[in-house]
């Protein structure tokens, strides 16, 4: 044999002897898994009732965390503190160096003029604009509630104003709007004014490449509903009935300047669909994580591969929990974070694969200390290549509402069975 032949056998040799041990033994790829490192306390006072945060970083590393603010009513002899409250409003606090220390006193996002408002819902764009979704209930008497043009959506003596948007260009100093958004038409209520309900959520928007924004929105009808929810209720000519919520797709080609409709994201004549977060995947599918009621509290997911024109049936994700944020990962998995109102009351969490599409990975619990069912509403953001801050509304013993946080960390591992820490 000449010295090519040999040459040329023994390459063919290491290609197949190669082919054979990666069949055997093949490559484990590092991984990434996230642990806890701390949790921390964003903004409390025992004054007030703080909670439903939202959280961005800017260019510039600063972090801002929007929130609700309203008057801790127990303070006053009252017996509870409502989610619905005329002088609640929207704050926002800082911090400049990772979420170490924050600002003492928030600094006003806006006061509606009208009601109190609710769930301030940031999403920053791509020209680094500030886009804040929030919606308002209104302290009407109960005399005047039936002269309104019905059916409206009612929480004992307050009516609902819908939703409205607003837009920073300087990183939340000062604030343009409100943005009223267009109704839905597939809804048939009326806000406090006698207008058709404006579009209204709570969960995050998100824009795409070409600068469209989506935002799955979530519309009223009369309807069954579980004990969990039979405080909001419509009120129609006839009286008030318990209502059920089903959620669409809003688009946006202006930053959010003006809005058209898209398509159902998830309906049903049993299961409520609400509080739903948008999540757009490395391959450009929609993925939406909704909140339920009526579906024993279970996480419910749809899906869009046609850019927002339609949405796949809707299907159980298979856990408890609500409502959710997702967050895209260094390695582009998903942190999917999300309030647990059952015992042990907190915040939990699950990394999902870049696309979504497995969602029976572990679940990693963040927070199990909680003291009472009003806490929850996480939001994630990245505060450097390998920490993540949690942000959430919290209280222990029943105490105070406040802003709290969890601050996790990647490490490398090269274990195959790598899992996420459960504590």
């Amino acid at each position: 044999m000449n010295r090519t032949r040999i040459i040329l056998a023994l390459a063919l040799f290491g290609l197949f002897s190669h082919a054979i041990s990666s069949q055997a033994q093949p490559e484990i790829p590092a991984s990434q898994t996230v642990n806890k490192i701390e949790d921390i306390v964003i903004y409390a006072d025992e004054r007030f009732h703080s909670a439903f945060p939202s959280v961005v970083k800017r260019p510039n590393g600063e972090l801002i965390v929007a929130f609700r603010r309203a008057p801790e009513r127990r303070i006053f002899g009252e017996t509870s503190t409502s989610h619905t409250d005329p002088t609640s409003y929207l704050v926002l606090g800082r911090a400049r160096d990772n979420g170490k220390t924050w600002s003492r006193e928030p600094e006003l996002l806006f006061a509606h003029p009208f009601g109190g408002s609710q769930d301030p819902c940031l999403l920053q764009l791509r020209d680094n604009s500030l886009l804040c979704a929030s919606y308002g209930w209104a302290l009407i008497k109960t005399n005047a509630i039936a002269k309104l043009r019905s059916p409206t959506m009612r929480h004992g003596e307050f009516v609902f104003m819908g939703g409205y948007l607003l837009r920073s260009r300087n990183g939340g100093a000062s604030w343009d709007g409100p943005m009223i958004p267009p109704p839905v038409a597939a809804g048939d209520t009326y806000n406090v004014f006698g207008q058709p309900t404006p579009a209204y959520n709570r969960g995050a928007m998100v824009e795409d490449k070409n600068g469209k924004i989506y935002w799955a929105v979530a519309v009223s009808r009369p309807g069954n509903t579980d004990p969990a929810t039979t405080r909001l209720k419509l009120h129609t000519a006839s009286g008030t009935v318990p209502r059920k919520t089903e959620t669409h797709l809003l688009i946006s080609s202006d930053r959010g300047n003006t809005w058209e409709y898209s398509c159902p994201i998830a309906q049903d004549d049993q299961v409520t669909f609400n509080e739903t977060s948008l999540y757009l995947t490395p391959k450009g599918n929609l993925v939406a994580f909704m909140r339920t009621a009526n579906f024993n509290d279970h996480t419910t997911v749809a899906r869009s591969t046609d850019g927002g024109k339609s949405f796949q049936p809707w299907q159980d994700a298979g856990f408890k929990g609500h409502p959710h944020h997702a967050l895209r990962l260094p390695d582009n998995r998903v942190l999917l974070t999300y309030g647990y109102r059952h015992a042990p009351l907190g915040i939990r969490a699950r990394v999902l694969d870049p696309e979504c599409t497995q969602l029976d990975s572990e679940e990693i619990i963040l927070r199990e200390d909680g003291g009472s069912t009003d806490l929850g509403y996480p939001w994630a953001t990245m505060i450097s290549n390998n920490r993540i801050l949690v942000t959430y509304y919290f209280n222990k013993q029943n105490g105070h509402r406040h802003i709290a946080g969890t601050i996790l960390q990647f490490s490398k591992e090269t274990s195959r069975n790598v899992r996420p820490l459960k504590r």
